[in-house]
């Protein structure tokens, strides 16, 4: 088996992010590998469609402060440096593959809640991540 060197943790920033955060640094700690963590805030415009015609430029910028603030918390006391924390906007999925290319990361962990029914039909961004990936995924199974 081939050993991580670099492991990118996608963290949607919900009470449930330590389990995920937690699994991922025993991995990166056992490997030897470095690790990046990822936040991705999907555009206001995504969810409204673009139909309301108010400027939410600064409740976007309140929502990206918000995260980079949060993802902080979280890294913090297992010292994962500032460069190494990322905040995207766009749809979930799509940035964490772009970024998990660019960052040359041979392995993604995300959380997933295990959903069943109309939730698991309708897919989620630990089921796109692992179906899109060009590297091996692990997805955490988190308690709620």
């Amino acid at each position: 088996m081939t050993n991580y060197t670099h492991i990118l943790v996608s963290l949607d920033l919900s009470d449930e992010s330590q389990q995920v955060l937690d699994r991922a640094v025993t991995l990166a700690k056992a490997n030897n590998a470095k690790l990046s963590l990822v936040h991705v805030v999907e555009p206001l415009t995504f969810a409204y469609g673009g139909d309301i015609p108010v400027d939410l430029t600064d409740i976007q910028e309140q929502l990206q402060t918000q995260a980079t603030e949060q993802l902080a918390t979280l890294a913090k006391p297992h010292n994962i440096p500032a460069d190494a924390q990322n905040i995207q906007v766009g749809q979930p999925v799509a940035e964490i593959h772009d970024l998990a290319d660019q960052l040359g990361a041979d392995l993604i962990v995300v959380g997933s809640h295990g959903r069943k029914g109309l939730a698991l039909l309708l897919g989620s961004t630990a089921n796109g991540v692992l179906h899109g990936a060009k590297r091996d995924v692990l997805a955490v199974r988190v308690q709620d």
